[in-house]
């Protein structure tokens, strides 16, 4: 069995144990448990597999280590700071998000990879994944922390449902972005490029995407179904009711959206890896 399909299916194993135990016990001990186990099982799982396909010695398991937790943690704590400090809620708020979270990231990249002496697009890309699941990790971490509360306690079911979500979208999200912008900067062998550049905002862009396909979809809907006393109740500032067509067509637009978000970033990250292996 490879490795990282071992570590998946004993992290698994080991977090649905806890998720049980603790429901059956009632024990808020075991929360924490819950919550880093089912963080980190995805991002950790394809950190593995992406070392498996490492294209030089430079990286060594050291080297991997620190890109994802120190890289991972100074990619949270930039971004964190920089969004309290540069965003305030308007309607470009998403593309500041993208911006912010891919340059921090971009600089724990830089930083974590500073004493390398040999730098291929290959190892880029590993080492942009790492560092890219590395915040996946801690922030899913935050999401579930912050999903166990409700107005009607603490909510067990509800931090799971967020985990589980948030593990089934992680090979698409973060790491998949900063792998791309790892690949190329590595490529370039230098920060300030035209196509380091343009890879930079383009990732940016796939992230601000994600981040408001919910908006998207909910905008998309009202236009192609809304009806007038919907649009009425809006004006007001009345968040109206919806039909049962509408839901399904915001679920299909929502999911649509997400599915094809995640293509383009596949596809970006294949040509990437192809020009790296040209190289």
């Amino acid at each position: 069995m490879k490795p990282w399909l071992k570590i998946f299916l004993i992290g698994f194993v080991l977090w649905a144990a806890t998720v049980t135990v603790t429901a059956w016990t009632v024990n808020p001990n075991l929360v924490p448990t819950v919550v880093l186990l089912g963080s980190f099982l995805v991002p950790v799982t394809f950190v593995v597999w992406a070392y498996g396909r490492g294209m030089s010695a430079d990286l060594t398991v050291e080297l991997m280590f620190r890109a994802f937790v120190v890289g991972g943690v100074l990619g949270v704590l930039g971004a964190a700071l920089l969004e309290s400090w540069l965003l305030k809620p308007s309607f470009g708020i998403y593309l500041g998000v993208g911006l912010i979270e891919e340059g921090a990231k971009l600089a724990a990249l830089m930083f974590v990879a500073r004493r390398m002496t040999r730098r291929t697009a290959g190892d880029g890309l590993v080492l942009g994944a790492t560092v890219g699941f590395g915040f996946a990790a801690f922030e899913s971490a935050g999401y579930a922390f912050n999903a166990l509360f409700t107005p009607a306690g603490l909510s067990l079911a509800q931090l799971v449902e967020t985990e589980v979500l948030r593990g089934v979208l992680a090979p698409v999200g973060h790491g998949l972005w900063t792998a791309i912008m790892g690949g190329v900067l590595f490529g370039a062998g230098r920060l300030f490029t035209g196509q380091v550049i343009f890879t930079y905002l383009g990732v940016s862009v796939l992230h601000a995407l994600w981040d408001a396909m919910n908006a998207i979809s909910i905008t998309l809907t009202l236009v192609l179904t809304g009806k007038p006393w919907q649009f009425d109740q809006l004006r007001i500032g009345k968040v109206p009711q919806v039909t049962e067509g509408q839901v399904h067509l915001y679920t299909f637009l929502d999911l649509a959206g997400l599915v094809a978000i995640s293509v383009a970033g596949l596809l970006w990250l294949r040509a990437t890896a192809q020009a790296a292996a040209r190289r």
